[in-house]
Order: C-alpha cells, then structure tokens, then sequence
C-alpha cells in the first residue's frame, strides 16, 4: 500500500480510538452519566469516523478484476503406447484447485491432438488480455534436440514425420500464451520415459534423434514461470497414489493465502522431495518481474460498522442481534471483544465474555447482554467493540451502542413489551427479506452472451438489511463469477448490498447451462437456498459470420462462401449493442464483403484492427494482397500479414511463411518461413498444411522432397475434413507417392471433396473415369464431372474437357470444344496452361461464332466487345463464370 494510504488509514484509526476513548469515558467508565443528547451527539461522531475509515478501505484496496484462465490437460489412456494410471485423476484434483483460487478453468482429459487445437483455441480466445495465463499438463512428454513435445492420448510417432503433425511443441503452446497475456506459467508433470521405439524425427528442416529421458530446459521470456516435476534431463514418478507426487503436491500447496508462486513451488519441491526420497526433484526457470499470487486473500471479513440497541435495566439476558460476520472469500471467522459493555456483563450460552476473549463468528448473533438492576436511569449511554477476523490476516471493526434504560416499574414494562414486541417484528421482518431474496433468485433463467465480457445478472433483491447475506452453495461448472472488485470462488459469500453487482462470464466453447445455488441467510436460525440457471448464448453474428480459427472468436467459424444475406443486418445489430468488442466490427466487415459492399467492409475491418483485433490486422493485408477495392500492394499485404504473425494468427502465420518461403514480396528467407508454416499447421490451419504438402512433396527452395513427410500433412489435412487435403491425398494414392497405390482411396476421398465443394476434385475423379483407372471406364460421367469442374472454375476441367469433346472425332461438337477452351483461358490466371490459347486459335471463325454467340445468350446483361473473336470469346466466358459465381471470394 502507498505511504500516503498507510499515514492516511492510521490517522483515521488514531480518531476512531481518541472516539472509542472519549465515547467510553462519557459512558460511565469513570462513574459519570451523560444524556442521551449528549450521547446521541457522540455515536454521531463514531459513525462519521467509522463511516471514513470504511471508505478509506474502498479507496486504497479496492483493485480492477484480474483476468486469470487455466488449462488443465490429464493425457491417461494412450492408445498406442503405455497408459498413465495418474493423470487423469491429477486433472480433477489440479482442476478444483485452480476454480477455488477464482481461475476460469478449462478442463481436459485424454486429448487427441485434434480435441487439443480445439479446446487449446478456445482457451486462448479466454485468455485474450488475461494478467494471468496458466497450462497445467500431466501426461507423457519428451524433447527431440532441445524442443519439448506434449503427447496426445492418439499419437503412435511411427514415421519420421509424424512428431510435426501428431505431438504438441511446447514452445507454440508458450507463444501462443506470450501474445495474448501479461504472465504466463506452464507446469508439467510430464518429464517421463520416452516411450516411443522411433528415435529420428523431422524437426523443421532436419531428422534429430529423441532424448530417452525428461524434457529439456526451456527459455522462458519476461515475465514467465515454467516448472517441471523435475529437473531437466531427469524422470518424474507416477508415484504410489492416486495422484502423481507432484500434483499431489502442488494441490496441497497452492492454495496457501497470498503466497507467492515461487515461493508454493518451493514448498512443492520440498514435499516432493520427501516423497520420493530424493529421486525426483521439481524444478522452474522463472523470469517474473510481477508478483504471481494463485489464491489472493485480500478481502476483509463483512460487518456493519455502527449499530445501535436498547437495552432495560434487570430485566436479565437481552438478545444483541448482531449479524453474523459475512467472509467474503470462504474460511472461518473469530471475533475478539476488544471492549465489553462497562455497565453489564457481555454473555454467550451463561457464559461471561471478557475483554480480548476470543469467540467463533457464527456465534456473534448469540452474543447477549446482562445489566444489572439500577442501571439505565435517568438513560445511559455504552457499547461494545469487536474486531472482526479471517484466516488470511483480513480484518474487520464493528461497534454497538446501547442506550441503556431503567426496566424498573411500569414504565420499564411498557419498554419491555416494545422491545420484546420489536425484536419478534425484527425476526418476522428478516424471515420475509430471506424469502424475499429468495424468491427473487430462485429458478431465474438468464441467457449470457459468450465472448463479451462479464455480463451483469441484474438481481434485484428486496432488501437492505445488513444481516442478510448470501453463500455459494454450487459454483457454475465453467465460466466465473465476480463483483466489480473481486472473482468470486466456490467458497465465497456476499453481502446483500453486493447482490446487485454480482456479473457472469461464460466459458468460451461452453454452450451447456450451468446452475448457480446459495444459501440466503440472517442469521443461524434464518437460512433458505436459492438457485439460478445460467444459458450461455452465441451472438447471432458469430453464428452469421464468425471465422475459422479465429483466436479472438467463439465458434468454430464459416468460409467466406458460406456467409448469408442476413449476415450485415445480424452484425451491425451486435455492434450497436457492443461497440466495444472489436470482433463483430470485424464479422460485420465479413459480411459486408460477402455482400459485395467493399468500401463499407474496409471501413468496418479497420475499425476492428484499431480497437486489436488480430484477424483484422491479417484481412487488411489479404485486401492488400488481392486488390479487393485498391491497387494490388504484395509489400503493404506482407506487413499485415506480419503484425499477425507475431500476434498468432494462424492466418497471419501461413501468409507471412508463404511470403517469406518463397519471396513474394520480400527477401527470401526459407528457414523462417517454413517455421512459420510447421507453427500455422500445429494449430490445425489447413492452408499452412497443404502448403507443406506440396512443399515436400515436389521439394521447393532447397528443402527436399520427402512423400512420406508430405502424405502425413496431407492426412492431417484430411482428418480435419479439409476438401483440399483430400484432393491431393486421393492424387497421391493414385499415384503411389510417399504412400501404396489405392485408387479405391483416391476415389473415396475425390468424392468426399466433390461433396464438400472443392474446385478440383471433379476433375480429378472424371480422370479416373475418363481412364478407367480404379473404376470402368465411363466417358459420360467424365464429362459432367469435367463440367462440374468448369462451373467451380478449375481451368484444367474445362481444358479436359475441350480436349475430350475433340476425341470424339467426327462427332465431335467444336462450338463445345471452343466454349471449354475459352474457360479454360478465362480461369487461367496464373498462365498455367498456355497450350490452351493457342489451341483455341486453331478453330475455325464458324465454331467460334456458335459458341460466342451461345456464352453471349447467357448473360443477363450485356457487355461491351472489341479485339480479336478470340478475345471476345474469353471476355465472355469470364463474364458468363462471374455471373454464375458472383461472390468476391469464389473468383
């Protein structure tokens, strides 16, 4: 704290106490009464005082919500190698201790490498702008020349290249973590055995041999701690329990109130040392520069500060009413009479109570006082003061003054009977709020949106009684809740005054509801429960024109040609009612692009890219890159695409490896952009992978061919239903490169890819058709695969099939063959098939006016023409393939 704020908060205590001194000396402490307006006059000067010391705690603790997300990974049942007994039950257990200390924690058991991009993309989506960033994994890890791999529950790591498409490097999963949060922290409880037979492994552009033992040493950058189970180079236990000796270990120690995470994992080293004898010792490399403290207890416990009672004179033990001491974040409370009442005896179950007498909070509203005949005539002002305490040092004052009264004669009577007839009222009065409460909660259904923050629940609960308080019974299985100074956790409690500041923040990729259950009570004998179901709930615009791997989304995404009519007016309605949240400015410039609207959408995904959205930072580029609505720009393009690169994007990553890989645009650097590639493909983008395929396939830029190392991205591909992979996987079989000849394969996954809407896989199945090749020949089906192609725009279909019209000999349509070979040269843009012009310009002028004339009647608008019939015709035909497919992304 400040030295300001600490000379301020001890002023303020020093007039509380010369207040406590002067309000007991005017009390009777020395034999003296005073009136009651004088007293009065006094318990107005303690609550102002109190009242500023309450507020100096608003002022100097209060702190904004710090962001903090975990991924917790237990690796069990491995299917092609040895199974771990410990991890999946490290997982539960390493799970419930990160919800407890207030973390959104995103659970996982037995991932397949596909499940972990899955979830390992949404948990970085959570983690976007997070303080803290934490990966917890159990399960089997070894290193290949210094790199660290987590191994997927599906891995069997048989052929050189599979390590690239089947583990997970540690430092992309680290990257990754770096480029979203302030601090990230990895633990591993994965250094053992290699289980592996394989030893040589394709990392980058080199077969390096594995490590046998342990995980390697890994650099961490600012900010970051990484600990392993054990040092580098050494193996960690399964141990004798059910948890690892290191799980078991770390949840015994994390949650110790505001301890520093180096200092909890030096605790951890210590019990795991002991466990094992000294055979495994835990390790960390640490860069931290800011305090990491996993369960932060800096709340103090909840009370009213000033309270005022009356009280008669003889007429025995009268019930105090205090309210229970509300601990907002769990644990138990003691209470610590710092003054007793002066002109009675302060009493639990007949007990005396003394001055610093210790009792439990749960009996503060059992507290009663004894005032002795005599007293209380004329009115006599006294009090008690407490202190309130917590486990973790918290600390609270609270202050009750009575006026004391005479309970002698009719007049004391009379009292009685109103105090008697007040407190049942009081009773009555704090049953109907906790039923008021109650009802106000119980079975409420909200939906919260997902990816927009903490979103207020909005409870309106009828009453202000400061004895009213609420208790987490059932923590939401995912997502966090919060008030606007603190996370709460599943032990938390709040004050009824707090009810209305109680916010939601559903997990994202979570789309089950969750319940939410509390315990209303006033004190111990007036308690009832309440529950909540919370739905979370997917903006209509991320349905409408969320994308694919976007690491700021939450859903799995469409493709530009999938983007509907409905899209712009979904989008611009989810940015009237967030304007704060960057991604549906960028999904609006989707839809507007899908639309035609190019202006508009550059304006809208500017506007994202400003307010740090990533993908946006990527689009702006690939505007650059394609003209869409301005000059091509290939250096302007590569600086965008490298902004998010560094950001980890995906998308960002594949343009920018592309570029340097092969020099559009910039000096060549084959070694970084074939990294950047391996990093997109690690991520599940199919792009990047197919990329690679054809990259080792054919061996581009000095990196050689290897079918084997292609085939194996090409599957990866496949297994992520990408229609590209499955073309040129299918090529593969039917040629028997890196992979047996299977046309039965090829087919399949040709038809797969026609389903899917690939370009190309048309052409590719009416071949076999054409050729007999896997199927019987049948030239029929060949054609109208070959026209299909045509209409998806693939040059070569519309070159095959002009050429397969002409093998028809004297029954052979030319105004046919002349139409294909003008798609052919129309979709040509990259010159990849010259032959065809010059094929074309053999025809003669009567099959070329049939076939012009035949395009020309097929446009809904007619286009101006000039140049050579030649000419004419491939402007047509272009013209003609637009009006078909007049999306921006298709052509």
């Amino acid at each position: 704290m400040p030295a300001v704020a600490t000379a301020f908060l001890s002023f303020l205590s020093r007039q509380i106490a010369c207040s406590l001194t002067d309000l007991t000396l005017q009390a009777g402490c020395c034999g003296r009464r005073v009136t009651a307006v004088k007293g009065f006059a006094m318990l107005r000067r303690c609550g102002f005082v109190a009242a500023l010391m309450l507020a100096s705690f608003v002022i100097f603790e209060a702190s904004a919500v710090e962001r903090r997300v975990a991924f917790v990974i237990g690796n069990s049942d491995y299917q092609e190698i040895s199974a771990l007994k410990n991890p999946a039950k490290d997982v539960v257990d390493v799970s419930n201790t990160f919800r407890a200390a207030g973390f959104d924690v995103f659970v996982a058991s037995n991932l397949t490498k596909l499940q972990f991009e899955d979830q390992f993309r949404n948990y970085l989506a959570a983690v976007d702008g997070a303080d803290i960033a934490v990966v917890y994994y159990s399960g089997h890890g070894f290193q290949i020349g210094g790199e660290n791999f987590l191994i997927p529950v599906d891995a069997s790591l048989k052929d050189a290249a599979d390590v690239e498409v089947q583990a997970i490097k540690l430092n992309d999963v680290l990257q990754q973590m770096r480029s979203k949060s302030k601090i990230q922290v990895i633990i591993l409880d994965a250094c053992r055995n290699n289980p592996f037979p394989r030893k040589d492994y394709w990392l980058r552009d080199q077969l390096l041999t594995a490590s046998g033992t342990g995980l390697a040493q890994v650099r961490s950058s600012l900010n970051t701690l990484i600990a392993f189970a054990t040092e580098p180079g050494a193996v960690a236990y399964d141990g004798a329990g059910d948890l690892s000796p290191f799980s078991l270990a770390f949840s015994r120690r994390a949650l110790a109130p505001n301890q520093e995470i180096r200092t909890v994992m030096a605790a951890v080293r210590r019990d795991v040392v002991e466990a094992t004898q000294g055979l495994q010792v835990p390790w960390e490399n640490s860069s931290l520069i800011d305090e990491v403290v996993l369960m932060r207890r800096s709340s103090r416990p909840s009370l009213p500060p000033v309270l005022e009672k009356v009280v008669l004179s003889g007429a025995g033990p009268i019930d105090l009413d205090l309210p229970e001491p509300v601990q907002v974040d769990g644990g138990t409370i003691t209470v610590s009479i710092e003054r007793p009442p002066a002109l009675g005896r302060l009493m639990l179950d007949g007990k005396v109570i003394e001055a610093g007498e210790l009792i439990q909070g749960k009996d503060l509203p059992r507290l009663q006082f004894d005032v002795p005949k005599g007293a209380g005539e004329p009115e006599e002002m006294d009090m008690l003061a407490y202190a309130a305490r917590d486990s973790w040092g918290g600390e609270a004052k609270g202050m009750l003054v009575f006026r004391v009264k005479s309970g002698e004669g009719t007049q004391g009577e009379q009292v009685m009977a109103s105090l008697e007839a007040e407190q049942k009222q009081q009773v009555l009065q704090r049953g109907i709020h906790v039923t008021g409460a109650a009802e106000a909660i119980e079975n409420r259904e909200v939906d919260v949106p997902v990816g927009v923050g903490a979103v207020a629940l909005n409870l309106d609960v009828p009453t202000d009684d400061a004895a009213v308080s609420l208790k987490v019974t059932n923590y939401p299985a995912t997502g966090t809740l919060s008030l606007p100074d603190r996370t709460l956790s599943p032990e938390s409690s709040l004050t009824v005054g707090e009810v209305e500041g109680l916010r939601y923040e559903p997990q994202i990729g979570a789309s089950a509801p969750v319940e939410i259950a509390f315990e209303i009570r006033a004190d111990s004998a007036i308690s009832k429960p309440a529950k909540m179901k919370l739905s979370p709930s997917v903006d209509p615009c991320d349905l409408a024109a969320g994308e694919p791997l976007d690491l700021q989304g939450v859903v799995p995404g469409l493709l530009p040609n999938e983007i509907g009519a409905d899209a712009v007016e979904l989008c611009e309605a989810a940015v009237k009612a967030y304007p704060d949240v960057a991604r549906f400015r960028y999904e609006l410039g989707r839809a507007l692009l899908a639309a035609g609207k190019v202006d508009q959408a550059r304006k809208a995904i500017q506007q994202a890219a400003d307010r740090g959205h990533v993908r946006a930072v990527f689009e702006l580029g690939y505007l650059h890159a394609t003209g869409t609505g301005q000059a091509v720009d290939r250096k302007q393009a590569n600086t965008f695409y490298a902004v998010a690169s560094d950001k980890g994007d995906p998308y960002g990553m594949t343009a920018w490896g592309r570029a340097l890989f092969h020099g559009n645009g910039v000096e060549r650097d084959t070694g970084k952009g074939l990294d950047l590639l391996l990093k997109a493909a690690s991520m599940g983008h199919t792009y990047a992978i197919n990329d690679l395929g054809a990259i080792f396939t054919e061996g581009r830029n000095g990196v050689p061919a290897d079918q084997a190392r292609a085939v194996a991205f090409l599957k990866a591909g496949v297994q992520r239903q990408d229609m590209y992979s499955m073309n040129l996987l299918g090529r593969n079989y039917l040629s028997g490169r890196g992979v047996e000849k299977d046309p039965k394969a090829a087919l399949a996954l040709f038809q797969k890819a026609i389903d899917l809407g690939q370009p190309y896989a048309p052409a590719s199945l009416a071949r076999m058709y054409r050729d007999g090749v896997g199927v019987e020949q049948n030239l029929d089906e060949a054609q109208r695969l070959f026209e299909l192609a045509t209409s998806r725009g693939d040059q070569s279909g519309a070159y095959d099939r002009a050429a397969l019209e002409m093998q028809k000999g004297d029954q052979a349509d030319q105004a046919v063959a002349v139409r294909f070979l003008a798609f052919t040269v129309a979709l040509d843009f990259r010159n990849e098939l010259p032959d065809a012009r010059a094929t074309l310009a053999k025809f003669g002028a009567k099959p070329k006016a049939a076939a012009l004339k035949q395009l020309r009647g097929e446009l809904k608008s007619k286009i101006p023409l000039s140049g050579s019939v030649d000419k004419q015709l491939v402007k047509v035909a272009r013209a003609v393939w637009e009006q078909a497919n007049p999306r921006r992304d298709l052509f």
